[in-house]
């Protein structure tokens, strides 16, 4: 591994792709090996980026509500073969799209959605943020509206398709987080709270609201229509409420903090000091791909996932050699909507978190993700 090229590739992104701010943490066997920060975290491009720099993290929260669900599933208390209905009643008798050419008939869905579609993204939700039953609860309870409230409402409109038969990133996560809520009788920030972020002292890791006016948090830009980044205001329109948990982009948090979390996972579940979250074995069951030959085709196709599948939460490197790539066949992780990603590997006990804030910036998924990805096994 080439530490110095990986610092130059960090710096290019803010002096050539103009992203105000990077940082990114490589660990090994809890050993850090690698720290770069660079660039600005204001408007105006004065405030050096630095230690405990908060961003929103967005899609980066589903991996640790996957690994707070399969703690749940650890400890026997919920299997992945379950029906969500089981736990969240309004799940049961669902309405899906049947198509035809060029029409769509809504009809009875007679296959469940159970708890291992949601988690592979293969329950037919889709990632409609302004779907009619939010927009209802919303109206009716406003910023009171609760977690449990909302994702019960995500099943007013008709599936997309019947449950297991393709791959859409939607909210699915989202229900996750109401299912952790029921089966564990916690508020969803309580659970992760006590299960993960104590015991690995992520002391700078919490939900994000609405909008949100808090010290230390990065300004978010944004990739406008002529492809200039710009400044945006701090809103995460994800958390619909201030009393909504997203488990699907709901966290704000550090890249300190992350890659605490990464470096327990990638070393099997237990951190430095020796406190286990997670079995090593049930690690495997999450980086296990879950995804069919059709829904193969959907992640490669729809997100650009060539050579990846999806376990519980996760994207799966199948076929390195697929995309010229050097790194192992198995790593994993995922990323989230403002650049951020998380880069996990078991074998090597080999972790990278990498965090910037600059939505609708493809170049991150295309280009910025893989090229550090690989970096790090050159």
């Amino acid at each position: 591994m080439d530490l110095e090229k990986i610092s130059r590739y960090l710096d290019s992104l803010v002096k050539d792709e103009n992203i105000p701010s990077v940082d990114c943490i490589i660990r090994r066997n809890h050993e850090i090996l690698f720290r770069r920060m660079c660039g600005y975290t204001d408007k105006a491009g004065k405030i050096p980026v630095k230690e405990n720099q908060l961003y929103l993290m967005f899609s980066m929260t589903k991996v640790q509500t996957m690994v707070a669900f399969m703690q749940l599933v650890e400890q026997k208390k919920v299997s992945l073969e379950d029906e969500v209905s089981k736990y969240l009643p309004a799940y049961d008798n669902l309405l899906v799209k049947q198509r035809s050419g060029n029409a769509i008939n809504i009809t009875k869905c007679d296959v469940p959605i159970k708890l291992k579609h949601l988690v592979s993204m293969q329950s037919g939700l889709d990632y409609n943020t302004e779907r009619p039953g939010i927009l209802r609860v919303l109206e009716e309870k406003g910023r009171e509206a609760t977690t449990r409230e909302i994702v019960d409402s995500f099943v007013e409109s008709p599936l997309e398709f019947v449950p297991g038969e393709h791959f859409r990133y939607s909210l699915s996560h989202d229900v996750i987080a109401a299912v952790i809520e029921v089966v564990s009788g916690k508020k969803f920030s309580e659970y992760l709270k006590e299960n993960i972020w104590d015991r690995l002292g992520m002391n700078n890791t919490f939900f994000a609201k609405p909008q949100n006016y808090i010290p230390n948090l990065a300004c978010q830009f944004i990739v406008n229509d002529k492809g200039i980044i710009e400044p945006m205001d701090s809103s995460c329109n994800y958390q619909f409420s201030d009393n909504y948990e997203s488990g699907g982009a709901g966290l704000i948090s550090t890249c300190d903090d992350y890659s605490l979390f990464a470096d327990t996972i990638a070393c099997g579940g237990t951190n430095e000091f020796g406190k286990r979250i997670i079995k090593p074995d049930t690690i495997d069951i999450m980086k296990k791909n879950l995804l069919g030959e059709e829904s193969l085709k959907d992640i490669a196709e729809t997100m650009g996932r060539k050579g990846y599948g999806y376990g519980t939460g996760v994207q799966v490197l199948m076929n390195p050699e697929e995309i010229g790539s050097k790194a192992p066949k198995g790593i994993f992780g995922w990323d989230g909507a403002a650049g951020s990603c998380i880069i996990m590997d078991t074998q090597n006990k080999l972790s990278l978190v990498f965090a910037m804030h600059v939505r609708n910036c493809g170049k991150a998924y295309s280009q910025f993700h893989p090229k550090l990805r690989d970096l790090m096994y050159e």
